[in-house]
């Protein structure tokens, strides 16, 4: 078969871009060579590929500063990416962008106890961040499944979340203050080591932005004591509908865990054939952790436990020692990997109301019959955070697109119950032409007009977040 023949004019533009950028980073920082730029062509949202550009990997601010600089003057589009995990091609790259990875900086910058911050360059992985501080019995609050690879630059960047969101927040609850750059070179220092910022709220439009306002490359993050001790007690049931229906009893008595993680039986029986960790044969399980002194530990669980034996559960069990929290833990933890093994999988991020859980989990079973495609369910089911896991045959004609209309049922689904498209794997390319499902088109035009203050090139992370027509049409004006 005959190789495609590179356009001449489009390799002429490569080298004079990789020039200039050579000019501003050490040579290592640059990567122009298509071996070696593979490992971009896509994140953690696989069944999408384009190789980019190049790819720089800067050290500092002010080199970023300099590539933005750079890209702008020559119209180059640039892609931000962290760590590259991210479930919604948040990090994906258009074959005319530079992907700039901040892979390089993760040195911690000042760590303050007393006022209880941490101030690090934005590659720091997630579950480093906790590790640098706790010698000192302190940990970072917000602890997404990817923790260990993914980077506090993707987190902010999508307003990541985790297992213990629901009493301790997500990204944008514990996010203090940030160093940004602008498509321009600009470096503005948002928020800081202190409670609040006066003035409008530019942290909170930051966080979550998917790098479509600048370049994150310094966080100062809110750090905690541990509590005394925590434990979680597992439940199982005979129905996702009535596990649905305990976890909104528990919220509705007021009662705040740690965490209530929810695993269906698909997920079930894939995680003990993979990890073994003993769990109940049932339809579904709740895994709730409450946190504190003993004494509040005891209080709590009583509580719960007498509301998830008004539901008639199969099995329930409360840990006894650290082995046994581990155990229960384990399978959840496992969870992803898990059902990796039994087929390829496309993971959804639908939030609703947890009042809805009920309905919603049946409507989704009603759907995979209808599609003839399984689904499992895990996800945080405390703060309504679903992840739905379509599985589907890659290499099967078909397929992959079946799933994708199986996913948008689910979140427009979600929309239409009282929640939204995304709760911390953000819009990306997965969900931007489902944002008229969501928003009105004048909410789209506001929220765009945001974009054109910060980015008006419109060269920051393109063809993400908003329906493909009209930011193709807003950076054509742009131009």
């Amino acid at each position: 078969m005959d190789m495609p023949v590179p356009n001449p004019d489009v390799l002429s533009r490569k080298a004079q871009i990789v020039a200039r950028l050579r000019q501003v980073l050490p040579t290592e920082a640059v990567i122009d060579d298509p071996v070696e730029t593979r490992a971009y062509e896509c994140d953690a949202l696989t069944a999408y590929r384009c190789p980019p550009l190049a790819v720089v990997l800067p050290s500092s601010t002010a080199e970023v500063a300099a590539v933005l600089k750079l890209c702008l003057a020559e119209g180059v589009p640039v892609v931000p990416r962290g760590a590259g995990t991210s479930l919604a091609g948040g990090a994906m790259p258009t074959e005319d962008s530079v992907i700039l990875g901040v892979a390089r900086m993760g040195e911690v910058l000042e760590v303050d106890y007393e006022n209880r911050f941490i101030r690090v360059q934005t590659g720091r992985t997630n579950l480093s961040v906790s590790g640098a501080v706790e010698e000192r019995d302190f940990f970072y609050a917000p602890d997404p499944s990817s923790q260990l690879a993914c980077a506090i630059a993707g987190n902010i960047a999508m307003n990541s979340g985790g297992a213990h969101c629901l009493k301790y927040g997500v990204t944008t609850n514990n996010l203090l203050g940030v160093t940004l750059v602008t498509m321009e070179g600009e470096i503005v220092e948002i928020g800081g080591a202190h409670l609040d910022a006066g003035g409008l709220d530019i942290l909170g439009l930051i966080c979550g932005s998917e790098g479509q306002l600048g370049v994150v490359t310094e966080a100062t993050l809110r750090i905690l004591r541990k509590p005394e001790g925590a434990r979680p007690v597992l439940v199982g049931f005979d129905s996702n509908e009535v596990a649905g229906q305990c976890v909104s009893d528990i919220i509705k008595a007021g009662i705040l865990p740690v965490a209530i993680e929810f695993m269906d039986r698909p997920c079930i029986r894939a995680t003990e054939a993979f990890a073994g960790a003993g769990y109940p044969d049932c339809e579904a399980l709740l895994i709730i952790e409450v946190e504190g002194s003993d004494e509040e530990i005891e209080a709590q669980l009583s509580r719960i436990i007498a509301i998830a034996k008004q539901h008639d559960p199969v099995e329930l069990r409360e840990s006894g020692s650290a082995e046994e929290s581990a155990r229960i833990w384990l399978g959840r933890k496992s969870a992803f990997g898990a059902m990796g093994q039994i087929n390829d999988y496309m993971c959804l991020d639908g939030t609703i109301p947890v009042s809805q859980l009920p309905l919603v989990l049946r409507r989704i079973g009603e759907m995979s019959r209808d599609f003839g495609l399984d689904v499992g369910n895990v996800f945080h089911a405390g703060d309504g955070n679903m992840h739905p896991l379509i599985l589907f045959d890659a290499n099967k004609p078909g397929d992959l697109e079946k799933c994708e209309a199986f996913g948008a049922e689910i979140l427009k689904l979600c929309v239409e119950v009282g929640g939204c498209l995304t709760g911390e794997h953000g819009v990306g390319i997965e969900k931007r032409d489902l944002m008229i499902s969501q928003y009105t088109e004048q909410d789209l035009e506001i929220q765009m007009a945001v974009k054109d203050v910060f980015d008006p090139s419109w060269l920051l992370n393109p063809a993400k977040v908003f329906p493909l027509k009209a930011s193709d049409a807003r950076r054509a004006a742009a131009q």
